[in-house]
């Protein structure tokens, strides 16, 4: 019976090929090792995006995308904002807050490709000098938005500020008094 164990063991040893590449514990490639020609062709990554804002020249500029904890980029005053993402959503919403978490008021556009989302937010009168504003993209209904590859995406919230001084509110008109 030893013989046969022996056999067995010599014959599963026998049988299994060498790595191609070093790895560690788990199966995780090892410091400098090639990764697997099947990950390589493995489709798009996760969904990336993009944010600009239309310049007074009609010129396109990019908005830094940062976190809040991170501080908020200056952009010049502008009516137009545009989001682009890498790869076709479902199930998204994308809102343009002001300082005090209202949703502002705008006339919206998207576009859907293959290829990505073009969603343009037009807004009625350009942002306010020295305000902060918050672009949300998160899910429409549910917990959760996709990508065209049915993978989550998570929600993402894009701080920034428009430069200048802050602009006073106007103070209310006065009411005349009328005399009897």
């Amino acid at each position: 019976m030893s013989f046969a164990v022996c056999a067995a063991a010599a014959l599963a040893v026998a049988g299994c090929p060498k790595p191609s590449a070093p790895t560690d514990d788990a199966g995780v490639p090892a410091a400098g090792a090639a990764e697997p020609a099947a990950e390589a062709d493995a489709g798009p990554g996760l969904a990336s995006f993009s944010l600009q804002y239309t310049l007074p020249d009609a010129g396109l500029e990019a908005i830094p995308l940062v976190g809040e904890e991170e501080g908020r980029p200056l952009i010049d005053p502008t009516s137009t904002l545009e989001l682009r993402s890498t790869l076709a959503l479902r199930n998204h919403r994308v809102r343009l807050f002001d300082e005090a978490d209202r949703a502002m008021v705008s006339d919206d556009s998207a576009e859907e490709s293959p290829d990505g989302l073009l969603y343009r937010i037009s807004l009625p009168t350009p942002l306010k000098s020295g305000h902060k504003y918050t672009l949300v993209i998160d899910a429409q209904t549910g917990t959760s938005m996709t990508d065209s590859q049915g993978r989550e995406v998570p929600d993402m919230r894009i701080p920034f500020q428009v430069s200048g001084e802050k602009e006073k509110p106007q103070p209310p008109p006065t009411k005349k008094r009328r005399r009897r």
